[in-house]
């Protein structure tokens, strides 16, 4: 599996930050941990090689991102200093990183990004989707949180809202809806430690399917617990299903 690893300096965040990428051809994947995680969790818990069928087959690249959630969503301490924060971090995954990602995968100027996430990580991912549809064209959410209520206590504001897709979806407008060209492919468990994620991902697919946006929702079993065992085998599942729908987008 060809890997390339980067650190580079970002102008938001002011600070070095780090990504790596896998694979040699296919759709890019943006892919994101779950709270508090880092660019080498999705290659250290065995979500790259769950994959791995995909991208040596040349059909899907990832890269993998790093995330500052201690400092805005996992953080203590005044809310609209965390908000900015974490507007800062879209600001550098948008501006700076997804750039960055198409030139070195070597994307042609129309070809979008896909992007993933699993807890936490799930939420950025639909999050990315929903406020650019000119850089993604589709998100793999797993075990996601969708809002930011209860992740900032009882702090809420503008940015707050910009950063929580369950709740700003009603405000999407009827032309921007036209923008989204692929599908939100959800997923979570039914078992231990899933009860939040169930709950947000059930809502979230709801107000999805309200605006309408094309979504689906699989719901596995009372085993399967929120932990990473159980994303490799889900990710081995959504990922050909995304695929073969982008690939049926692209022959109409």
């Amino acid at each position: 599996m060809y890997i390339q690893y980067y650190k580079e300096r970002s102008e938001f965040l002011k600070r070095e930050m780090e990504f790596k990428t896998y694979g040699h051809g296919g759709p890019v994947c943006l892919a994101f941990s779950c709270e508090g995680g880092r660019f080498f969790d999705w290659e250290d818990r065995g979500l790259v090689n769950a994959l791995g069928f995909l991208i040596d087959a040349g059909r899907l690249r990832l890269a993998c991102a790093d995330s500052i959630d201690g400092e805005s969503w996992l953080a203590e301490g005044e809310g609209r200093a965390r908000a900015e924060m974490q507007e800062r971090w879209f600001c550098w995954l948008t501006r700076e990183l997804a750039p960055h990602v198409r030139e070195a995968c070597g994307l042609s100027k129309g070809e979008k990004l896909l992007t993933a996430g699993v807890s936490l990580g799930a939420g950025h991912a639909a999050n990315l989707y929903l406020r650019r549809p000119d850089l993604f064209c589709g998100a793999v959410c797993l075990s996601g949180s969708y809002t930011t209520r209860g992740w900032f206590g009882g702090y809420a504001d503008d940015l707050t809202l910009r950063n929580s897709p369950a709740d700003y979806l009603r405000l999407v407008s009827a032309a921007r809806l036209k923008e989204f060209t692929g599908p939100f492919l959800l997923c979570c468990g039914q078992g231990p430690y899933e009860g939040r994620f169930l709950a947000e991902t059930r809502a979230f697919e709801a107000a999805l399917a309200a605006k309408p946006l094309p979504a689906s929702a699989d719901l596995w079993g009372t085993d399967v617990s929120h932990d990473w065992p159980w994303w490799q085998k889900e990710l081995a599942v959504l990922f050909p299903r995304m695929l073969d729908a982008l690939a049926a987008l692209n022959t109409e």
